[in-house]
């Protein structure tokens, strides 16, 4: 009689976590970001390509094991280092701002502006975005299934568009890259790809890697980690590779005048049309739509897992998923200009501090002082939150003087100078508690 009780083979489990995970992180926004990045650096677009990859794939993946690396092996050992309820707190913040709020509504608005509306403009978006967000709610729904449903179905599908899409432009590429204007490659990579703002949503969707992993029978705390990290490579080896082709497909269009001066999207899109002829506009709006339903899926079941984990079951993982689902709709109405516009500041305020939260959790073993690494985290979100009010014409002005401003990373300094006084005060805090045991 088979035992149904022993795990299955890890193989293939981290190879379905893998394109799972890749499909969640692959939304449509991604895909813009590439293309236009290798026009702007033509033919350094390898060395454009390595900064874009180290802060946007590599911060992601990073991100991601960071999850499992900590001591306690969860999302809850990211964050605790700014207190178990304010690390709680801005866990949720994040999940709304990535789900009903942000992220999910512009997996629908971006499919219908970039894709549905070009195909069927007599549909308008409410409509599209009433049967998208069915579909989500269908199969977010089977939470069991989730990690099955988008890495052995609906990833094939969008890996196969994108790579019929990128071997054309290979072989019978638009142009020869060719020197662009005066900027700096490496640099320009970097600053694209932290305003992907990827990072920010590798903790939270760990969540399902580490569900789907105990589902297939693994609950050891390192065996979950192995299968997480295996398919933490897997989904940057392959965001690497098609994000690699993309701005190799833009860096080709750097000699043709017809591109000239067109923004991210139509980039793309004219590309895809050079490309693909009279099928491109199908061909584009096909990856779009499964790029978006992917991310858009996966995060739902995130937000599901998380709020009803938060209740102790209190709260169903089903309501909280058609809760999320119904309050995107909604959003998802206001359009994809207005969503990117109250996306970009509030993100742009807690991206700095996740990051740091990230970087201390992957020195957990060694940094074992919740207070350096809470401190930092502090110091800032509370100077990120400076330069976003800055951006809205307060006079912070001197934010603007910070080390490393330009590749928007001006919060590294007041990084370090945060963790050097969580150190002091740590070893301080220690010091008086010797005193008092002596």
């Amino acid at each position: 009689m088979k035992d149904n009780s022993k795990p299955k083979a890890k193989g293939p489990i981290i190879i379905t976590m893998g394109l799972a995970l890749f499909a969640t992180q692959f939304g449509a926004g991604n895909l813009i970001f590439p293309p236009f990045l290798g026009r702007e650096t033509g033919s350094n677009w390898l060395i454009g390509f390595a900064g874009f990859f180290i802060m946007d794939v590599g911060l992601a993946a990073l991100a991601i094991y960071s999850v499992v690396a900590n001591r306690k092996g969860t999302v809850d050992g990211v964050t605790n280092k700014l207190g178990a309820i304010p690390g709680k707190v801005f866990v949720s913040i994040i999940l709304l701002l990535l789900g009903p709020i942000i992220c999910i509504p512009r997996t629908s608005a971006t499919t219908y502006e970039m894709g549905i509306k070009g195909l069927l403009p007599g549909v308008p978006l409410w409509a599209f975005s009433l049967l998208f967000f069915i579909v989500t709610a269908v199969l977010a729904l089977n939470p069991s299934g989730v990690v099955d449903i988008i890495g052995k179905f609906l990833t094939p599908l969008l890996l196969l568009v994108m790579i019929v899409l990128i071997v054309l432009g290979i072989v019978n590429p638009i142009g020869a890259p060719i020197a662009t204007k005066d900027l700096v490659p490496f640099q320009t990579g970097i600053t694209n790809g932290y305003q992907t703002l990827d990072g920010i949503g590798g903790v939270t969707v760990t969540i399902i890697l580490i569900i789907a992993a105990k589902k297939y029978g693994y609950t050891e705390r390192n065996e979950v980690k192995k299968l997480v990290a295996g398919a933490d490579i897997i989904s940057a080896t392959l965001l690497g590779l098609v994000y690699g082709g993309l701005s190799y497909l833009g860096a080709s269009t750097a000699s043709d005048s017809h591109f000239d001066g067109l923004a991210q999207a139509p980039l793309l899109i004219a590309i895809t049309n050079r490309l693909l002829g009279g099928w491109g506009v199908i061909a584009l709006a096909i990856i779009i739509l499964l790029a978006c339903l992917t991310t858009s899926i996966g995060l739902s079941s995130v937000i599901g897992d998380y709020f009803a984990g938060l209740t102790n079951g209190k709260v169903s993982y089903r309501t909280v998923v058609l809760v999320t689902i119904g309050f995107s709709f909604f959003m998802s109405n206001l359009g994809l200009d207005k969503i990117i516009a109250l996306a970009a500041p509030i993100l742009s305020a807690f991206y700095p501090p996740l990051i740091v939260l990230v970087i201390f959790a992957l020195l957990d073993k060694w940094i074992t002082s919740k207070y350096v690494g809470g401190i930092a985290a502090y110091t800032v979100f509370f100077t990120s939150l400076l330069s976003v009010l800055h951006g809205f014409g307060l006079p912070f002005d001197f934010i603007k003087l910070l080390p490393f401003t330009k590749l928007e990373l001006g919060w590294v300094v007041p990084a370090i100078v945060g963790a050097l006084i969580g150190f002091i005060y740590s070893a301080t805090r220690r010091n008086k508690l010797n005193l008092l045991e002596v």
